[in-house]
């Protein structure tokens, strides 16, 4: 089974597959237009509120990843402690996720991210207690809003 480690997330780090969302340092406002793609004219914005429980018992470990090809997909904490951010490119031959190539990251309960479209991501796992999230992405009421596929099964370790 393929294991991976959380690391810190970080700007730097998680580029390749989004932003992370955080709030500016001192009084002012920070923008984030690049974290808002939708690549169907006839998607309308998502806006929900999720409330998700802690995993019960560490390691994680699972056998799905997700993506939404046409629209990118925000995760922004409203209440949470530490949660996991699970991503992984795409197979150099062939459809799906390259999970030997995936990545963990562990973030804040201050931290969001912004998947990019059509970046494959696991659904996000919360670690210390019950978690409030805002979630915005596109959708137009198609199968091609989610894909989920399986995947190896693998497993995350914090440290």
């Amino acid at each position: 089974m393929m294991r991976l480690t959380a690391e810190p997330l970080t700007s730097a780090a998680f580029l390749p597959h989004g932003e992370v969302l955080e709030a500016p340092a001192i009084p002012g406002r920070t923008y984030f237009e690049d974290a808002l793609a939708n690549r169907r004219p006839a998607a309308r914005p998502s806006l929900s509120l999720v409330v998700k429980q802690p995993l019960a018992t560490l390691p994680l470990r699972s056998r799905v990843m997700e993506r939404h090809l046409f629209s990118s997909q925000s995760f922004i904490p409203q209440e949470a402690g530490r949660w996991l951010v699970i991503v992984a490119p795409h197979l150099a031959q062939g459809t799906g996720p390259d999970m030997a190539r995936a990545r963990c990251f562990l973030a804040r309960g201050d931290e969001g991210v912004t998947y990019g479209a059509d970046v494959w991501h696991h659904p996000f796992t919360v670690l210390d207690r019950t978690a409030r999230f805002a979630v915005m992405m596109w959708k137009d009421g198609s199968a091609q809003d989610d894909e989920f596929v399986d995947v190896p099964e693998f497993e995350v370790a914090l440290s």
